[in-house]
């Protein structure tokens, strides 16, 4: 609306600049009116239905002495997989924030896919505060927080006295700079309402503690009786041609960690080549069959032969049987790149997870490879984390006749294939099994990974991974494809396609 409008005549000259500044402004002000009352009532609408809040009066109110600290960056909300155009400020209206949708379909969220079709509008959170998407069930009554800056025993003591959460453990991640705090919300409310109760403070993250699962399906036990190195019940040794891979490596003094239940130092498999211990649970229980079975397919040099036989295992252990957390997660995670770990190995899976998805972010800017299973929630399931951020490689299972395994995810996000059908590993209690899933594929990508670096130590975790992609056989449609990925792994063709530089040192390099 302009203030000289052109039905102007030649007498409306004479009535001044004061008097025409009056008309116009009388003219403009009820559009502006009008506007503002439009705009007000569209914000109040997306405001209304954000869900039940805790009640206030829920517990004593202890006075907090000065702020918890600085505002987080509002570029925090990333999706985890690091794609960062679905970033959110803190201060973009509720109904603009968007958060991942794990129980959407099943593409994106990928090495190269499209992540928009696994996120939602989110209406109910503020701020930092980053809600489960609502068909999302997969955590405990409990939640992991985030302080920015370094807040006081007291200011911590205070709010969690206010709104009746439990406060039960804490841990320095400093892969993120930050501090973790896993904390039980009351009684009787859910982990969303709990979530909520906090409020959009802008120093604080908060999250549920979301739960992962390890799969693995049994399929008979094979007695500790005089099994040869390199039994034939290991088909896994031709299918990905490693007798000839060792005539050029085996993985001498590569790090890998395990992130995974508990490991058996003592089986005759894994006797030395543990070389450090980390339980993220704190736990008395003893070690567990997932576990050993996956460093047993990395590492053993006994009745079997590993992958990597001359490897040494970090074992961070993060599931007390077949489940683990966010909280617990993390800091193995973090624990292991700690240590220098150069690859990780994470045959898990479970819902997206923005604080995991941060720490894998930072791990992998630190050098570190990440190799995890794809999954065995079947071909229908969402994709599954972390084999579905993009800084890992996405690793499938098949048999012996080079077909699928019937419980593997699918999904772009697939990179690669290896065995995973009737795997021959060992237990604790000096016992042998025969296992599937993509868990025990995933380790064993995580050991070709190994020779490959013990041939080049300086290898990026990129160039590990497309010498992989590049050196696989192709399986299923032409090309790479949503089952297969690249297709399947050869560990040779891999090794062979790192340059061994005539000077090259083969120790583990300083991060």
């Amino acid at each position: 609306m302009g203030c000289d409008p052109g039905w102007r005549t030649r007498s409306d000259r004479h009535v001044g600049k004061f008097g025409r500044g009056l008309a116009c402004l009388a003219a403009v002000i009820p559009a502006l009116l009008i506007t503002q009352l439009v705009t007000s009532a569209a914000w109040s609408s997306s405001l209304i239905n954000v869900g039940p809040r805790l009640p206030t009066n829920i517990g004593p109110r202890t006075p907090m002495t000065g702020t918890i600290g600085p505002r987080f960056d509002p570029t925090f909300h990333t999706a985890p997989g690091g794609d960062q155009s679905t970033g959110d400020s803190a201060d973009r209206p509720p109904h603009k924030r968007k958060i991942t949708n794990t129980g959407g379909s099943n593409s994106g969220g990928s090495h190269g896919g499209d992540a928009k079709s696994l996120r939602q509008t989110d209406t109910r959170g503020r701020g930092n505060i980053l809600l489960p998407p609502l068909s999302e069930r997969r955590y405990f009554d409990e939640i992991v927080v985030e302080f920015a800056g370094n807040p006081s025993e007291q200011q911590l003591t205070a709010l969690a006295n206010r709104l009746r959460f439990t406060r039960l453990e804490s841990r320095r991640i400093a892969l993120l700079n930050t501090t973790i705090h896993r904390w039980r919300v009351p009684s009787g409310s859910s982990v969303p309402d709990a979530m909520r109760a906090i409020g959009g403070n802008g120093a604080v993250r908060v999250q549920p503690n979301y739960v992962f699962t390890i799969g693995q399906a049994a399929s008979g036990d094979a007695a500790a009786g005089a099994l040869p190195s390199g039994d034939p019940a290991q088909y896994a040794l031709a299918k990905l041609r490693l007798a000839e891979a060792h005539n050029l490596a085996h993985g001498d003094k590569v790090l890998v960690a395990v992130v995974d239940s508990g490991i058996d130092a003592g089986h005759p498999e894994l006797a030395g080549v543990v070389e450090k211990s980390f339980d993220a649970l704190d736990s008395k229980d003893g070690p567990h069959s997932h576990g050993t079975g996956i460093a047993g397919i990395i590492a053993a040099h006994a009745r079997l032969l590993g992958v990597a036989p001359a490897v040494h295992i970090l074992a961070a252990r993060a599931f007390s049987a077949t489940q683990g957390s966010t909280f617990s997660i993390v800091a193995s995670i973090d624990w292991a790149a700690g240590q220098s770990a150069r690859i990780i190995n994470m045959s898990f899976a479970g819902p997206s997870d923005p604080v995991l998805g941060r720490t894998l972010t930072a791990a992998r800017q630190k050098g570190v490879l990440l190799i995890a299973a794809a999954g065995n929630a079947g071909p229908k399931s969402p994709p599954l984390w972390p084999a579905a951020d993009p800084n890992v490689i996405a690793v499938t299972a098949t048999d012996v006749d080079d077909h699928l395994y019937a419980m593997a995810n699918r999904g772009a996000h697939v990179a690669i294939a290896a065995p995973g059908v009737d795997i021959l590993v060992p237990v604790p209690g000096e016992q042998y099994e025969m296992k599937s899933g993509t868990s025990f594929a995933a380790a064993y990508v995580s050991g070709i990974a190994a020779l490959m670096l013990e041939r080049k130590p300086q290898l990026t975790p990129d160039a590990v991974k497309k010498a992989l992609l590049s050196t696989a056989r192709d399986l299923g449609p032409k090309g790479r494809d949503e089952q297969f990925g690249a297709g399947l792994a050869d560990a040779f063709e891999a090794v062979t396609a790192v340059e061994k530089p005539a000077d090259a040192a083969l120790h583990v390099p300083a991060h």
